[in-house]
């Protein structure tokens, strides 16, 4: 598959209330990298990505997300995104250089969300050589997550949410859940072969973020994460169980600030033609957690 346009999710970037208590969470337990910091921010990446950062934390009094941003193939892309999403009727800023980024153009979504699109990261590297690396560097910490996998957010008006991203980015949907009515739910999109980048859950206020999620290589290394959880006093949320949606394996939980996390891994490869998986309602508990087949409610209600 020609990757162009959108190429992935590339930062996540939350407000936590206390930065030393959530590093330690995040480099140390989840083994996420520190790469730089400042007095109220820090930036981290999975061991296995090549460019500065996908996530940033920012000291605040209350935790959720800042933004969501999305990497583009090349820097002319910003132009062709910002007419199509001004055709569109959405209003387009343009966005001073981010810390380690190029230009970015922002908008907000009609469910209430920031997103940026950006082409250009300075790159520091997975801590391996480009000529016949070794098969993982030796410093490797905590659970090992490889990348930022995707983010999941909720708020009103899904459906043109869904049409905004489709229509304007490109993306395709690769699974829906639907309401007894008939109206959406939840959609799952994605840009690339991944089952999704981004999802998004109808919720009555605006911009509100449910968790974000990092690739884990095993179920394996999947288990080795919720015993480390569990040493290091980490409230877990739901799992280790395998998700009806996207047939991943998962755990959910929470980080000191109280936003949710999730380490991922085993899902399908997604392709724009593939037909679209839809769940319905009545179908919920196996749709979120196949083998017990019930409803956590704090995963449908929690959010940030």
């Amino acid at each position: 598959m020609a990757i162009t346009g959108v190429m992935r999710i590339g930062v996540v970037a939350l407000r936590v209330l206390d930065l030393e208590t959530c590093l330690r969470h995040y480099r140390d337990v989840l083994g996420l990298r520190l790469v730089a910091r400042d007095a109220t921010r820090a930036y981290l990446k999975g061991w296995d990505e090549h460019d500065h950062h996908s996530l940033v934390l920012r000291q605040a009094d209350q935790a959720g997300n800042d933004y969501c941003a999305f990497k583009v193939r090349r820097p002319d892309d910003l132009d062709r995104f910002r007419g199509r999403l001004e055709a569109l009727g959405v209003a387009v800023q343009d966005l001073p250089d981010q810390p380690y980024c190029g230009p970015a153009i922002g908008f907000t979504t009609p469910s209430g969300h920031a997103i940026q699109l950006y082409a250009e990261m300075a790159q520091v590297g997975n801590g391996l050589s480009t000529h016949c690396p070794e098969f993982e560097p030796d410093d490797i910490a905590g659970a090992a997550v490889t990348r930022m996998e995707h983010c999941l957010l909720y708020g009103p008006n899904v459906a043109e949410t869904e049409q905004l991203f489709m229509e304007a980015l490109d993306f395709s949907v690769s699974e829906r859940l639907n309401l007894p009515d008939g109206s959406l739910k939840a959609t799952f999109l994605a840009c690339s072969t991944k089952m999704h980048d981004v999802a998004f859950i109808a919720h009555p206020q605006p911009g509100m973020f449910h968790h974000v999620s990092f690739w884990i290589d095993s179920d394996a290394a999947l288990m080795r994460a919720a015993n480390l959880f569990g040493r290091h006093q980490v409230t877990i949320d739901e799992g280790p169980t395998q998700h009806g949606i996207g047939r991943a394996r998962t755990i959910y939980f929470w980080d000191p600030s109280g936003n949710r996390n999730e380490v991922f891994g085993g899902s399908y490869l997604h392709y724009p033609d593939k037909p679209v998986l839809t769940w319905g309602a009545e179908e919920l508990g196996k749709a979120l957690s196949y083998p017990q087949r019930r409803v956590n409610q704090s995963f449908l209600t929690v959010v940030t």
